[in-house]
């Protein structure tokens, strides 16, 4: 299933061109055209599904999978220090294409990014409370 307007979906269809750089019965990887490093790459199922919460289980375990085979791949070829997978699920988290997709960003030791919070200990009764609303308890 493809739909119409998504520019994810005519990458995989072949209508809108890209840097592929992997591909498989259920996945296709291509370059980033914003990259934030050097080899940033997006993973994508062939299914059309929006986000995490639509996509099926077997593409969504592909898709991790795709990742991780490019993620080696990054850290052989590019020599990457290490890499990012990044999933934006909604608008308030930063998703602008709506065909799920996981970013798999290769980070160097020197390289420009910072994570998008600063971590700090947290209230805990806080913490426990949103955890016991997580377990379906109040």
């Amino acid at each position: 299933m493809a739909e119409a307007d998504c520019l994810f979906c005519g990458i995989i269809a072949g209508s809108i061109p890209s840097e592929t750089i992997d591909s498989d019965e259920r996945t296709v990887a291509f370059m980033d055209i914003s990259p934030a490093t050097r080899g940033h790459a997006l993973v994508v199922p062939r299914v059309h599904s929006a986000d995490l919460l639509e996509i099926e289980a077997e593409d969504l375990s592909a898709t991790a999978l795709a990742a991780q085979r490019l993620t080696r791949r990054m850290k052989d070829v590019l020599e990457a220090d290490g890499v990012n997978l990044i999933n934006a699920c909604g608008a308030a988290a930063w998703q602008t294409v709506f065909h799920f997709h996981i970013h798999v960003v290769p980070r160097y030791v020197n390289d420009p990014l910072k994570l998008p919070w600063i971590p700090e200990p947290g209230d805990s009764d806080e913490i426990a409370a949103v955890a016991a609303l997580m377990r379906g308890r109040s």
